[in-house]
Parts: C-alpha cells; sequence; structure tokens
C-alpha cells in the first residue's frame, strides 16, 4: 500500500500542461517533478475554494439576519406612531450595518482591477 500521499487527478493534469508548455511536448530539460507543480496548484485551488466557502458562509448569514430583520414585530408590541418610527430605524440602522460589513469584506477578497 502506499502511503504517499495522491495529487489531484485535475492538479496533475494542469501540472503537465503548464510543464509542457514550457519545455515542449517532450518536457526534455525539465527537473521537476508533475507531483511538485501539481501540489502548488492543489495548494491554490484549495485556498481559492475556502475563501469562497467563507464568502458563502458570509452570504448565508447576511441573508439569514435580513430575514430576521424584515420580519414584523410581534403583534400588538407597537402601536405607537413614535415607536414604529422607533422601531423602523432601528431595523434599518441594522440592515445598513450588515450589508456595510458584507460589502467591506467582499471588498477585501475581491481581485483588484487594473486602473
Amino acid at each position: 500500500m502506499n502511503s504517499a500521499p495522491q495529487s489531484d487527478p485535475v492538479a496533475l493534469q494542469l501540472a503537465e500542461d503548464i510543464l509542457r508548455h514550457i519545455y515542449g511536448e517532450d518536457l526534455k530539460g525539465c527537473t521537476v517533478s508533475l507531483e511538485s507543480v501539481a501540489s502548488i496548484i492543489t495548494r491554490g485551488i484549495s485556498q481559492q475554494q475556502r475563501g469562497a466557502s467563507d464568502l458563502l458562509n458570509l452570504y448565508e448569514k447576511l441573508v439569514e439576519a435580513l430575514h430576521l430583520l424584515s420580519s414584523p414585530p410581534d403583534e400588538g408590541k407597537t402601536s405607537d406612531p413614535a415607536e414604529w418610527q422607533k422601531f423602523l430605524s432601528q431595523r434599518l440602522d441594522s440592515i445598513h450595518a450588515l450589508t456595510t460589513k458584507a460589502m467591506e469584506t467582499t471588498a477585501r477578497v475581491r481581485p483588484k482591477k487594473d486602473s
């Protein structure tokens, strides 16, 4: 049984494609292994996937929070117009804070555009 970790087949294929592009079809002169290049590719892909997963988790939490904030208060809890105004103002402030935080977070992970 082989104890060495198996490389991702997609990463191996990408590594081979890259090395063939650099060294030609016969890979003559190539001194690195496909597995070493594939491991670099795998790490990059894994990092990208973790970032995407983190963003998806953020999105799910944001939607859940917005859903809770958009639900009406318990019946009879607010009957005075001033109370309604305060209630709605607090909800809007919370929504604004959540969306601002989400926009700041996504801006940090979004690739920078060349000017």
